[in-house]
């Protein structure tokens, strides 16, 4: 017991280190990202039609994501990789999707000058999904092309289940639908950084708490905390720069495979409720309006404008209050998704799987 103990406090220990360090690093590096974007002009374009206090964030610095990304990748790559293979798939996808994103909003940036205005919605969904297709696979697939996942979640109320080859299009959608999710509500100061420090704190602690321990993971997890709450630091309202699609985009498929990496992707919808909720109040107000308009020949909304961070807005509500009231929503969600997951949690003897030699790369099935 003396010896687990330890090893418990060891692995704790360097995932809070890691977090420190993230935070530390990021700082600086956000530091001279603001200068540099403002240096080079790279700020964001605001929607005419939206909020009219949004009107003064216009040139704000975007692709703060950058910051985040750099970091973690760093940090993953020095501290949380070597013999710890199974963490080159998030950090694949973190890449991945970053790239993705940073090369629409420099697409979006240079509009004037390219009359382009980044990604077409569809050709841009169709890459998103690729890349989550290829990532889903390789959580599915048996080694040396996969992590040997088989499909396998955490059911509460039932336990451990494997649900087969239909892992690979659920897991593919869930990847896009978070990650696009995260985008639509990284629409106000600090709401979007502040709601994945939640999420990833709250899988932190479940990869800890897990049986067996996923302790890798979690300090995969830990790291992007550090990161996106020194993103905090500049993103507070009002903010210095924003998150930009290649850090929404990227974090929030980073995200959805932490989730899925952990079998706990069903309590995902409820630690992150808040990008859930987002997505869906664009999902209906989209769906209602053109519904309306075929039948009636006139287009009606749910809500006064979608995202529904903008129909409070338009309520009255201030950026600061829509902001601090569902980050407080985001927490009670963080923690009742916590204790679902201790709940509901199979009975086994702890195990670590980051004790399985390197080339057995199955050993990474949960982390």
């Amino acid at each position: 017991m003396q010896v687990l103990r330890a090893v418990l406090v060891q692995d704790m220990a360097r995932a809070l280190l890691l977090a420190a360090a993230a935070f530390v690093l990021t700082l600086f590096v956000g530091a001279w990202w603001v200068r540099f974007a403002r240096r080079h002009k790279l700020g964001k374009q605001i929607r005419i039609d939206g909020p009219q206090s949004h009107i003064t964030k216009m040139g704000t610095p975007t692709m703060g994501g950058v910051m985040i990304v750099s970091t973690v990748v760093v940090l993953t790559a020095l501290f949380n990789l070597v013999d710890r293979w199974s963490m080159l798939l998030p950090l694949a996808v973190l890449i991945s999707f970053a790239v993705l994103g940073g090369v629409d909003d420099w697409m979006t940036l240079t509009a004037s000058k390219s009359k382009t205005y980044g990604f077409t919605v569809r050709y841009k969904f169709w890459l998103m999904m690729a890349v989550a297709f290829i990532a889903s696979l390789a959580l599915y697939l048996p080694p040396p092309f996969g992590l040997a996942h088989e499909g396998r979640l955490q059911i509460p109320l039932v336990g451990q289940r494997d649900i087969g080859p239909w892992f690979i299009p659920i897991a593919t959608l869930i990847i896009v639908f978070i990650s696009n999710a995260v985008n639509l509500t990284d629409g106000l100061d600090s709401l979007a950084g502040w709601n994945l420090t939640l999420a990833f704190a709250a899988y932190g602690v479940m990869t800890f708490l897990a049986e067996p321990r996923l302790t890798n993971l979690m300090a995969f997890c830990f790291t992007l905390v550090g990161a996106c709450a020194a993103f905090l630091w500049y993103n507070a309202h009002p903010a210095q720069v924003f998150m930009g699609d290649l850090g929404a985009l990227a974090l929030g498929a980073t995200l959805a495979v932490v989730a899925l990496q952990s079998q706990q992707w069903l309590l995902l919808p409820v630690v992150g409720i808040i990008f859930v909720v987002e997505a869906a109040s664009v999902i209906i107000q989209t769906g209602y309006f053109k519904w309306t308009k075929r039948r009636f020949g006139e287009g009606r909304r749910v809500f006064k404008m979608a995202p529904l961070h903008h129909h409070f807005e338009l309520l009255g509500w201030s950026q600061v209050q829509v902001t601090q009231r569902f980050v407080l929503v985001g927490t009670v969600a963080a923690m009742v998704g916590i204790s679902l997951a201790l709940i509901f949690a199979t009975p086994s003897e702890p195990k670590r799987l980051d004790q399985t030699p390197a080339t057995q790369i199955v050993e990474s099935v949960g982390q």
